[in-house]
């Protein structure tokens, strides 16, 4: 009979967890969208407790090692991302996002340029496979539909401008910037 001492069973302890943390990472850096825990359960087969508690230790780890990676979290969702103060370089090299097909992305680069727009108009803009696309983006909380007659009307929603790290004017966030309200606030001091 093998006789396993406490300092063996601590290693081992130790193993299995650098590789349950190794896990979420790899899907969280694969992803690269916001996951549910959920979807981050039907991909790792952790539970929801040890998925949290893994979660919070990758994120301690990138703020201890003051990476330009961290986790985000939103709307209990999580996702890997580059610091914003790092996202210029990103966005400088990304000719585009993975997420998105090239379809998908010049479905919603004119959502983007024409909102409010009907939707019946991009879809005979696109074709028929704008339906599609324009799930995908309401699932991602990236557009608005409001029903108008036979149609919707479509706009941008403020997920998609912290998604693609934009202002409601296509020009990207930098330190110092004040968000609109808190604008209208300083002027109506001043």
């Amino acid at each position: 009979m093998v006789d396993i001492s406490s300092a063996t069973m601590i290693e081992i302890e130790e193993a299995k967890e650098k590789e349950n943390l190794r896990t979420i990472e790899s899907i969280l850096f694969v992803s690269g969208r916001f996951l549910s825990i959920a979807e981050i359960v039907s991909l790792s087969d952790f539970n929801p407790i040890l998925i949290r508690e893994l979660i919070e230790k990758l994120k301690e780890r990138y703020e201890k090692n003051d990476s330009a990676i961290e986790i985000v979290e939103k709307s209990d969702s999580w996702k890997m991302d580059v610091k914003q103060e790092y996202s210029i370089f990103v966005t400088k090299l990304a000719t585009g996002n993975a997420e998105f097909s090239k379809a998908e992305q010049e479905t919603l680069a004119i959502v983007a340029y024409k909102q409010p727009i009907k939707q019946s108009v991009i879809i005979k803009i696109r074709g028929n496979k704008a339906y599609e696309h324009l799930d995908k983006f309401e699932k991602l909380n990236l557009i608005k539909r409001k029903k108008d007659g036979h149609t919707n009307i479509l706009t941008l929603s403020d997920e998609f401008y912290d998604y693609f790290n934009v202002k409601e004017g296509g020009r990207p966030f930098e330190e110092g910037d004040v968000a609109d309200d808190e604008e209208e606030e300083t002027e109506e001091k001043d």
